[in-house]
This record gives C-alpha cells, structure tokens and sequence, in this order.
C-alpha cells in the first residue's frame, strides 16, 4: 500500500467515522425534544382545562341553547331558528335596543379615543407633574365600571342635580338628563368618554416611541404643527390607534351597569338605555327566557366579530407599521 492509498484509507475512516456516531446523536435529540415537549403540554394542561371547561363548553351549550326554548324550570324544547326569527321579525324592542347600542358604539368610540389622544398629546409635551396628571386622568377607568360610579353620575345629571343647577345659572332649564329622552344616550355616552384613561395611556406609550428625527425633519422642511401631526404623528401612531379603536369596540358592546343603575334596570325612559346587553339580562334573568337571551347574545357576538373583521381587513389601508413597504 502506498502512502496515498493509507492517506485515502484514514481520510474515508474519519469522514466514515462521524456517521456512524449520528444515529445515537438524533437519538438524543429527539428525546431531548420530546421531553420538552411533554413539559410544555404539561404547564399548558391547566390552561386547556379552564379554557375547554369554563369558555368554550358554556358557549358550545349557549349556542344549543339559542336554538330552544328554555325558561329553567322545565328541560330546553329544540325550535331551530325560532328565538333568531322572532328577533328580526317579531321583537321591536330588540330592532330599538340594537339600534341605541350602534349609536352608541359609534359616536361615542370616536369621540372616547379622540379626548384619550388629545390628552395624550398634551401629556408627551409636559413633563413637569406627568405622573400626577396621567395618574389622574387613568382613575376614572379603573372605577368607571363600578356601582358607586353609576350611583354617583344618575345623580350628578338628575333633575335639581349639580349639572341640572348648574346649567340653569345661565338660563338652560333641561330638567334633568336621566328622564330625558333625547339627553339620556348623550349622558351615558359622556360616562363612556369620560373613562378614557386606558387608552390614553395605552396612546401615550406610543407617542414616546415616535422618533424625534422625523418631527426635525418636517420641521426644516417647513411642516407646521398641524402638518407634521397628520404627516408624522397619525401614520407613526395608526398601529396603536387600531388596536385602541378594536378594544373600545369591543368594550362599548358590553355596556350594562351604568345602563342598569341609571335605569334603575328598567331601560327607561322610553327604552332609550335598553342596551342589548341589559336586554339580554332582562329576557334571560327576569323573564326566564333563556333560550331567547343566548340568541340574542350569539347575534351581538357576530355583529361584533363582523365589525372586527371589516377592521382587520381594511387596516392595510391606513395602518402604518415600521420596515413594511408601501
């Protein structure tokens, strides 16, 4: 044997060599992996529980519920698309509670994220007292949603209330919000507004992740304020502004105990506060329509998975995220 002949000899045993120790290293991994695996499903089994026990198996027997006639004392009668039928054909207070909620939902969100970014621009701006201020506008949100709040705002707009004397000093006589038809939705739309805290927060979080180089940049080009807000500010901010906008959506929906204090769980007057959600409440929980009310809830679920949708889809148009090419 010559000297390359044992060169090409050692050479095919040291490349021969590694393959014959990778099966025992893919073993190894492959039980590596699937130790980690089992670990994961192993912390993610408690979530899995809660998640099939107490979110989808209620909606899954909601939804079969939808579909019968159940008042709780006697077991669910199966009437197909009946409770949805009597809704859309049948129910004029259903088409006026729809109707009041949408009004709702959309004056009162556009006007909610547009004192949140108001504040929240004025608060980018001023660092003196920044954390007193945010601090003081956040609170209204963590107890907006409470009784005591509710209590507090049927009085604060009753009839011979603060507001009321308030604005009879310059000669405007209402006489009160709360039993006024045409003030009542404009009064828990002011609520609503006035818990705008989280998204301003959530805005102002945003705001200080804009570069300053780009506000620089407008300026030397000659942008003024209101220029380099719409050319910098909005495009810069549209991403945050969208999740805002899905979250308030999705929150203004769900509106109940303002409506249920300030009615005193009538929806009155006139119906003007029968919020779907306080319709629902009423239909299952004071009429023993059970069947009726989980349809009624299964339809706003779709009116607002309809509008989240349409939102998804047409962000491309208008929301603005870094690095994505336009």
């Amino acid at each position: 044997m010559t000297a390359t002949d044992t060169r090409t000899a050692v050479t095919r045993g040291s490349l021969r060599r590694p393959a014959l120790s990778a099966p025992p290293v893919r073993s190894e991994l492959k039980k590596r992996s699937l130790r980690e695996m089992l670990a994961g499903y192993a912390f993610l089994t408690p979530w899995l529980i809660g998640f099939i026990g107490l979110t989808v198996g209620p909606m899954a027997y909601s939804l079969y519920l939808s579909f019968t006639s159940y008042n709780l004392f006697s077991p669910p009668r199966w009437i197909g698309l009946g409770n949805y039928i009597r809704m859309f054909t049948d129910d004029p207070v259903f088409i006026q509670s729809a109707t009041i909620t949408l009004t709702y939902v959309i004056v009162g969100t556009p006007i909610k994220l547009a004192a949140a970014l108001s504040v929240a621009l004025l608060l980018n701006y001023r660092d003196r007292g920044a954390a007193f201020f945010r601090s003081a506008f956040y609170a209204p949100s963590l107890i907006g949603a409470s009784v005591s709040v509710a209590i507090v705002w049927r009085a604060m707009f009753n009839t011979d209330g603060p507001v009321d004397n308030a604005l009879s000093t310059v000669g405007i006589n209402l006489g009160g919000w709360v039993g006024n038809v045409s003030l009542v939705v404009p009064m828990m739309i002011l609520l609503a507004v006035w818990q705008f805290g989280g998204a301003m927060v959530i805005f102002l979080a945003g705001l200080k992740q804009v570069p300053k180089e780009l506000y620089e940049a407008a300026e030397v080009d000659g942008a003024g304020a209101i220029r380099r807000f719409r050319a910098v500010t909005i495009p810069m901010l549209s991403p945050v502004i969208f999740f805002n906008l899905v979250l308030e959506l999705i929150g203004a929906f769900q509106v109940f105990a303002s409506a249920y204090i300030i009615s005193n769980g009538t929806g009155g007057p006139a119906g003007m506060t029968n919020f779907i959600t306080l319709y629902l409440y009423k239909r299952g929980f004071q009429d023993s329509q059970m069947g009726y009310a989980a349809a009624l809830g299964w339809v706003v679920m779709a009116v607002v998975a309809v509008l989240a949708v349409i939102l998804f889809r047409t962000q491309k148009s208008w929301v603005h995220y870094a690095g994505e090419d336009r």
